[in-house]
């Protein structure tokens, strides 16, 4: 399981270090792709592979669904972590995140997130501003 927040740096090639507590669930392969809120969303081959399934199953005849397989397949890069933790990420997904030489890795369960720094700083003050109504709508999905 993926849990906390971790700022690392970007090399002058692009290689960003996976975090040490992350490695072993993730040294069997990666896949990293665009996320929905532009950053980047790194998923374990395993997990991966069943939403690649889900999404293949997806109707055609829906312009969401071709969108969203767009938006996942087309960026998406595989990789398994160099012997330090790194992995190389292409310079089309660090323009569409806005990644530079800094980055913030957060644990979402079953996948991370890489962040632009100040972009994760303005998601995680809008969450933070108002827990309520997220719960709310959380009730809302029956959690």
């Amino acid at each position: 399981m993926f849990l906390g927040e971790f700022s690392h740096t970007l090399d002058e090639k692009g290689r960003l270090t996976i975090p040490a507590k992350f490695r072993d669930d993730l040294a069997g392969g990666l896949v990293v792709t665009r996320g929905i809120d532009r950053c980047l969303s790194v998923y374990p081959r395993q997990v991966w592979d069943g939403l690649a399934d889900q999404i293949a199953k997806l109707p055609i005849s829906q312009r969401s669904a071709r969108n969203f397989g767009r938006l996942m397949f087309s960026g998406a890069a595989d990789f398994i972590p160099d012997r330090q933790g790194r992995v190389l990420i292409p310079q089309g997904l660090r323009d569409y995140a806005g990644l530079d030489s800094e980055a913030i890795i957060i644990g979402l369960h079953d996948r991370l997130e890489i962040w632009n720094p100040d972009s994760w700083t303005n998601v995680k003050s809008n969450v933070e501003e108002d827990p309520e109504s997220i719960a709310e709508q959380l009730q809302e999905l029956g959690i």
